[in-house]
């Protein structure tokens, strides 16, 4: 039975599981976005938030504790250089997970896991809030059309009077 059991075993012994989780929390913290499979992903996310959370605070002993968990230098140059800079103001939830289908050889379900404030194409989505246009009215009138309406009154105007 696994009564309480909520770690995801992914089918390995916990070595290669620690390991396997080691590799990819490096890889994330490298490459800031990387494809693997759900169930993964979701080991993972739980595996990198604390190690996110760790690298808020740049001491010694929390480069040790990182590394430990980790075991890559560059990755952990990395996390405390650039990272930690960008996710110092967010109070947890540092990665996301991007669902893209199934693989195509045996239809596992696949997906992108990233860190959130390295998604440069959604962060300018974000950026240009426009206006929400109003539903109602026709097609405003552009600067052009205006003016040449308007010449257009005046000329009328000026034949009326002109004609008594």
């Amino acid at each position: 039975m696994r009564h309480g059991d909520k770690l995801n075993n992914l089918g390995r012994k916990s070595a290669h599981r620690k390991a396997m989780l080691a590799n990819m929390a490096s890889s994330l913290i490298l490459h800031k976005r990387i494809s693997t499979t759900v169930a993964k992903a979701k080991a993972l996310r739980i595996y990198v938030e604390p190690i996110l959370t760790k690298s808020k605070e740049d001491s010694t002993h929390s480069r040790r504790t990182v590394f430990a968990y980790l075991g890559n230098k560059e990755a952990v140059e990395m996390l405390f250089k650039d990272v930690s800079t960008k996710i110092a103001d967010r109070p947890g939830g540092y990665t996301r997970i991007l669902k893209t289908g199934g693989r195509l050889g045996d239809n596992a379900d696949m997906c992108f896991i990233e860190l959130v404030d390295f998604n440069e194409n959604m962060l300018a989505a974000k950026a240009p809030a426009k206006a929400k246009a109003s539903r109602r009215g026709g097609k405003k009138k552009s600067t052009e059309t205006t003016a040449k309406t308007v010449d257009k009154t005046e000329e009328s105007t000026d034949d009326n009077t002109k004609s008594e």
